[in-house]
This record gives C-alpha cells, sequence and structure tokens, in this order.
C-alpha cells in the first residue's frame, strides 16, 4: 500500500519547505497560481509534475497541525501558507513545545483528574523564575560537598539538574527513569553526584510545582508525552481535530515530537515531514535527529538532489571538508575563498570592519548581502563591529541579541526610582545610581537627523544622537553629592536649595530636578496610603511620565521597557499563587528587593516581538553566532567567518547541554566517551561547513588572527582553511 504521507529529504536552502507547501495545497485541491511560482522562487527548481493524489478533505473539515523548528520559523510558514492558499484555510502554526504547552493548558481539567491535582488554572514558570523557585527549594541539600563534588557553582549546578529533567522529557523519558538513565550513562565516574540524589530532587521539585499549578518547559512536555497522549479521551480529541500534519525542519525537533506524529499516522491522518542531513542546528538542546529519521519509514520518500544552483556548496563543501578532516592534504582553495589575517584580535575586528565598509562604499555589495558568523560573539567584538560600520553609516541587524536588561540605563534607573518610593529598599540604592537616574528621567526625544536610516536594531549609538537631557551627568553627580541622603530604609532627595550653590546647576537642570522630586513624593505619599496597587503601576507611571511622554521611543528601548513590565507582571503573579498556597511571614516589601537582585544577576534579558521589518528587507549587515544564523534558515552573498582559528567551530557555537547524550533514542543511557565526543564534533563540524556553505553565493572571508582575546594561540579545526587560501588580507 503506498503511502499517502511524504517524507521530504533535502540539504540547506534545496526547497523543503516550498515542496511541504506544494503538499499542503494538493491535499486542499488548491487551483493556486502562487504555488508554483512560490515553489520556483524558494528553491530554484522547476517542479517534478508529480502530484500525489488529491485526498478528499473538505474545507469546513480540514484540521492542519502546522509546526516549525522555531518561532520565527514559524511565523514565516504561517504566512507562507496562508499566501499560498489565498487565505482560504485557517492555518495554526506552532513550535513542538509550543503545541505541547496549549495542549497541556486546553486539557488542564483532564490533568487534574488523572493526577489528582488542586483545581487551579496553570501558570508557565520562566526559566529565571524557575532556577529561582529550584534554588530556594533544593538550597537545603545543596551543602559546600555538593557543590565541590559538582566542582561548579550553586547556579549552575541547579540549572545543569533541571537540564536534566527537561532533556528526560523531550526524550518521553518520565522522571522517575531519570536516575536508570543516568546510572548506567555515568558507570563507574565517580566525579559526578549520585544519579538518585539528582533524580530525588527532580522528583520533589516537579512535585512541588505541580501542587502550586506551576509549569516549565520540562514539566509541560512530561505531562504532554507521558499522560495526555496516552489518554483516550484526549486521542479522540486529538484526532478529530487533526486529519493532517505538515513540519517542517524535524532534524531539530524532540523525541516526543516522533510519538505525537505516529498517534495521528495510525488513526488515519496524512503527514508532510521535511528532514535535513545536515541540519540538527539543536542537536545536543534536546533535539533527536536519528530518532525522528525513523518517520521516514512510514512514508513516501522524496529526495531532493543537489545543493541550491546559487550557493558555493556544491565548489567549496568537499574541498573544505577534506582539508578539515585531512590537514596534511595539500590543496589551495578557489578565489571565492579570501582570508583576513592578523595578530591580534582587537586588529581583526577592525580590519573585517573596514573591508565590509569598504566593499559596500565601493558597490562591490549591499550591506543586506553580507553576513559575519562566528562561534561565539562577545560584547567586544558585537560593539567594535557594530560602532565602525554605523560610522560609515552602514547599519548592523544583531540575530537575536539578547542583552540582560540590567545592561540599560533605562531599566537601572527605574529600579533605582522603586528603591526611593518603597520603604525598606535603601541599601540597593548608592549615590551613582541617582545621578545615573537623574539623568535618564529628565531625558527629551528629539527627531534624528538621519531618521531614515534607522532599523529596529540598529545601534544605541545612532540613537543616542537623538536623545537630550536637561540634566547632564556632571549636574547629576553634583545634585546627587548633595542632595542625595541613605538610610536603609528611607533613602531621600532633599531640595536643590540643599546645595549650597545650586545656581551652578542651572534652571533646566533645576526646573527637571524639581519635577522629577515633586513626581517622587507624590508617588511616595500615595504609596503609603496604598493608592498604588503594585510596583508594576509604578513603574508604568514612571515611563508614562519620563519616558515615554507621547515620542517615538527607539526600538532598544522599548523592547527593554516591554520586557521589564512583562518580565515584573510575571514575577508578581508568580508570588501571589505562592503566598496563596503557602503563606509566608515576610517584610511587606521583600518581593521587590528580589526582583530586583533577580535583574541584577543578568538573567533576564530583552527578547521582543515581532522583530521582522515592515516592507522590505533591511539594509543592514547581518551579524549573528553560527547557532543563530542557521537557526533563523537565512542566506547571503557574502559571508565573513569571524575567528576562524577559534575551537569553538567544533561546538557548533551553542554549548550543549549536561546529559544531552544520555537521552538521545538510539543510545539511551549509553556512557558518553571521549571518542564519541571526537566523533560527535568531527561530523557536527562538517554539517557546519555544509550547511553554511548552502547559504553563501558568492565570497567567503575566513577571519582570522593567531591570538586570541586571552592571549593564546588559536588552533581551532578551520585552520586548514586559513592556511590553504590564496587571496590573503593581512595587516
Amino acid at each position: 500500500m503506498v503511502s499517502h504521507s511524504v517524507w521530504i529529504v533535502g540539504s540547506s536552502r534545496s526547497g523543503k519547505t516550498a515542496r511541504l507547501v506544494e503538499q499542503f495545497c494538493n491535499w486542499v485541491k488548491s487551483e493556486n497560481p502562487y504555488t508554483e511560482s512560490f515553489y520556483t522562487k524558494k528553491s530554484g527548481r522547476k517542479k517534478t509534475g508529480h502530484i500525489p493524489e488529491f485526498l478528499d478533505i473538505k474545507q469546513t473539515e480540514l484540521g492542519v497541525l502546522v509546526l516549525a523548528a522555531n518561532d520565527d520559523n514559524r511565523r514565516e510558514l504561517g504566512d507562507i501558507i496562508v499566501t499560498s492558499t489565498l487565505g482560504k484555510y485557517p492555518v495554526r502554526a506552532k513550535t513542538p513545545l509550543g503545541f505541547f504547552q496549549d495542549e497541556v493548558i486546553l486539557f488542564w481539567p483532564l490533568l487534574i483528574n488523572s493526577l489528582n491535582l488542586k483545581a487551579q488554572f496553570p501558570v508557565r514558570l520562566r526559566p529565571e523564575t524557575e532556577q529561582e523557585l529550584a534554588t530556594k527549594l533544593w538550597r537545603p541539600q545543596l551543602d559546600e560537598e555538593i557543590l565541590r563534588l559538582a566542582g561548579v557553582n550553586e547556579s549552575r549546578l541547579v540549572r545543569r539538574i533541571l537540564d536534566l529533567l527537561q532533556l528526560a522529557a523531550y526524550s518521553g523519558i518520565p522522571c522517575e527513569d531519570i536516575a536508570e538513565v543516568l546510572a548506567k550513562g555515568f558507570g563507574e565516574n565517580t566525579t559526578t553526584l549520585e544519579p538518585e540524589f539528582l533524580a530525588s530532587l527532580l522528583l520533589d521539585w516537579r512535585n512541588w510545582c505541580l501542587e502550586r499549578g506551576l509549569l516549565t518547559y520540562g514539566i509541560i512536555t512530561e505531562l504532554y508525552s507521558q499522560h495526555l497522549l496516552s489518554d483516550r479521551h484526549y486521542q479522540q480529541h486529538l484526532t478529530k481535530r487533526y486529519q493532517a500534519v505538515l513540519a517542517d525542519d524535524v532534524d531539530d525537533y524532540p523525541s516526543v515530537a516522533r510519538l505525537l506524529f505516529e498517534l495521528l499516522l495510525d488513526r488515519g491522518a496524512v503527514g508532510a515531514f521535511s528532514y535535513n542531513p545536515d541540519g540538527a542546528v539543536r542537536l545536543g538542546l534536546g533535539a533527536d535527529p536519528n530518532y525522528l529519521e525513523g518517520l521516514a519509514e512510514r512514508c513516501r520518500v522524496e529526495i531532493l538532489n543537489g545543493p541550491p544552483p546559487e550557493s558555493l556548496s556544491e565548489q567549496l563543501t568537499k574541498q573544505m571538508v577534506e582539508l578539515v578532516t585531512e590537514p596534511m592534504v595539500l590543496l589551495s582553495l578557489p578565489k571565492t575563498v579570501h582570508s583576513i589575517q592578523t595578530t591580534s584580535r582587537a586588529q581583526l575586528l577592525r580590519q573585517t570592519a573596514e573591508v565590509i565598509a569598504n566593499t559596500i562604499q565601493s558597490q562591490q555589495v549591499q550591506p543586506e548581502e553580507v553576513a559575519i558568523i562566528a562561534p561565539g560573539l562577545d560584547a567586544i567584538a558585537r560593539y567594535t563591529l557594530v560602532e565602525i560600520l554605523v560610522k560609515q553609516n552602514i547599519q548592523v541587524e544583531s540575530l537575536n541579541d539578547q542583552r540582560p536588561l540590567i545592561s540599560s540605563p533605562v531599566i537601572r534607573a527605574l529600579l533605582t526610582m522603586l528603591a526611593l518610593v518603597y520603604p525598606g529598599l535603601g541599601r540597593l540604592v548608592d549615590r551613582d545610581a541617582v545621578a545615573e537616574m537623574l539623568v535618564v528621567l529628565s531625558r527629551k526625544q528629539q527627531p534624528p537627523e538621519n531618521s531614515s536610516l534607522l532599523t529596529p536594531n540598529s545601534s544605541l549609538s545612532t540613537h543616542n544622537s537623538a536623545l537630550s537631557t536637561d540634566i547632564d551627568p556632571v549636574r547629576a553627580g553634583l545634585i546627587a553629592d548633595y542632595c542625595f541622603v541613605p538610610h536603609p530604609d528611607r533613602p531621600n532627595l532633599l531640595p536643590v536649595s540643599a546645595f549650597e550653590r545650586w545656581d551652578r546647576i542651572g534652571y533646566a537642570a533645576t526646573t527637571a530636578y524639581s519635577e522629577i522630586l515633586q513626581w517622587l513624593e507624590q508617588q511616595r505619599s500615595q504609596q503609603e496610603l496604598r493608592l498604588i496597587p503594585s510596583p508594576i503601576s509604578l513603574l508604568d507611571r514612571a515611563i508614562q511620565r519620563f519616558l515615554w511622554n507621547g515620542s517615538n521611543l527607539p526600538y532598544e528601548q522599548l523592547a527593554a521597557l516591554r520586557e521589564l513590565l512583562e518580565t515584573a507582571q510575571h514575577y508578581w503573579e508568580i508570588d501571589t499563587r505562592l503566598r496563596q498556597i503557602t503563606p509566608v511571614e515576610t517584610t511587606p516589601h521583600t518581593t521587590i528587593i528580589e526582583f530586583i537582585q533577580l535583574l541584577r544577576r543578568g538573567t533576564i534579558t530583552a527578547n521582543a516581538y515581532p522583530v521582522r521589518p515592515i516592507g522590505g528587507a533591511r539594509k543592514a549587515v547581518t551579524l549573528a553566532t553560527i547557532f543563530q544564523y542557521r537557526s533563523s534558515r537565512r542566506s547571503h552573498q557574502w559571508h565573513f567567518w569571524l575567528d576562524a582559528g577559534s575551537p569553538l567551530w567544533a561546538k557548533g557555537g551553542a554549548a550543549t547541554l549536561f546529559g544531552a547524550a544520555f537521552f538521545l533514542r538510539d543510545r539511551l543511557g549509553e556512557p558518553w566517551t571521549a571518542e564519541d565526543e571526537k566523533l560527535a564534533e568531527e561530523q557536527r563540524l562538517q554539517r557546519i561547513l555544509t550547511d553554511l556553505l548552502s547559504r553563501v553565493s558568492e565570497r567567503v572571508y575566513l577571519c582570522h588572527s593567531d591570538l586570541a582575546v586571552n592571549g593564546q594561540e588559536q588552533l581551532g579545526p578551520l585552520l586548514p582553511l586559513v592556511n590553504a587560501c590564496v587571496t590573503v588580507i593581512s595587516d
């Protein structure tokens, strides 16, 4: 019997997504003129002419589950499907974890009955809140001896243990079996903690969360795979809702996704799945590509042969892989590969930025056709590259640039404001923080002269030119020196006249300071009368009064402010739930203190959506790590591979989760040896080279410095490629 389901195999940019959309249109009998043009444009290939038989699905009955590997790809895939079907069919695209979360919340009453849980609406924990609460729960058991055995600090150990629960859930392993898997994986390794101890911590944590209706990604996935997916009532609802499943890039899905797909296929649904052998971007972070590949046995396999015609993959992949795997081979790379070589990394960053600026200004290439890709991007590298390019009027788009919220002066100023309004927070504020607050709260937004050049992810330095402040840093320092009165319970700001030479402050600064002082006094009095519902309301008031003020804020500030308010809302929601379950005796403002300390630890970042531009693509150079770039599925004419001599290229630009190899289904619980690690790094590097070369069409620059930031010599796996370059730019 010929399967209606299709398994589409192809390398990067070979047309897999386009083929999925075509399959969807075939299912719904869409006579859509846009489908063929989209397919040809997306993949660069002609349609095969083979159209699978149409399925007898009426428009009113159609239920299609559409899944994508990450959130950006999900939005893009959903838009493409809606466009290709002229919006005739409702499409709800999700990521696998997003789908699991929706289903768990939707069928929460079913879980309440089957697990005897307390009838309360579930609340999802953010990763930073999850870590903070787990740390408090486990702290009595994580003594100095445990930390010494683990060889890491408390924060990292807690994160490692929580990751084990997540990995087990992704693999379809119940929490009760984690100890057995770890015991097999660790074997005779006595340098790690006892598997039974780790498993007992996780069981305590899971039960503690379920008692309070708190859900983490790991708990959500376990509830879905272990309880919902095996429940016959849920199975009936699921198969009634979905007659087809469309899944893109399943090589980045967790193991439990296959359990979902097999259930749907067993109940008569049809499926279309795309798989990239050179993908597996999230391998080591919960993905299990080998296990998902087993679905191919239930489908008709379509192979999209060869790389896209406009890429350098066919020309370079074989040579580069051979040079990397056999460094003694004497080969020289073609002229499409250049190298930039310097002694120090500082020189490398400057020279790379200058080469990019010169080529763009000479119109050899446009900014949107250039990507800078690195195994890791530290703050110095990011700042240096952005600063040099922006000075040349070349905008830079940093992919998924997640900086700690506390790094934003606006956020620090708002936290200082909280400490001045609420009592008992005096130890969290000092003279420098007050001075910074005065500068930020007295800023005024002005339209920038080069506003047409601004993009949502533009450098902050570009926006600064559009800001003016009534209280400059020097005057703010003088005011803080003479008017700020420290106090552990009630820190205070005195009128400007407390400074004998207050006439030196000037009219504009004096007026602005008086307005800030008057507003703070007003909020204090309202707080004492309990007229401020919560600190979230106070934050919103301050933003409306001093920051928003009817103006258009820079994108970065908007992203940070939105994330601050969302984080605060989440934090107080969790605090309210915990106090309802277990009332605790604390000082009135302990929660505010803990919230400020959480932000100051830098564990919360701004990651605002939507990040896509309205209209055409941004005229900006792309700056990303290997992991970010491969996850985004982008392509460019020119690539600059930064730190080509770094050993991190073999790691793929993303840290592998502790114990990830133990939970892969084809080697469940098997020990992970040094030989396994070496082989995994070689395979990962080959996938990275193949994938990146499929995403560049004209030129590759290998940017190498002899010395790393710490002064050590760089002898990474790509060094043979640097040495094989004919065209060299050196300092």
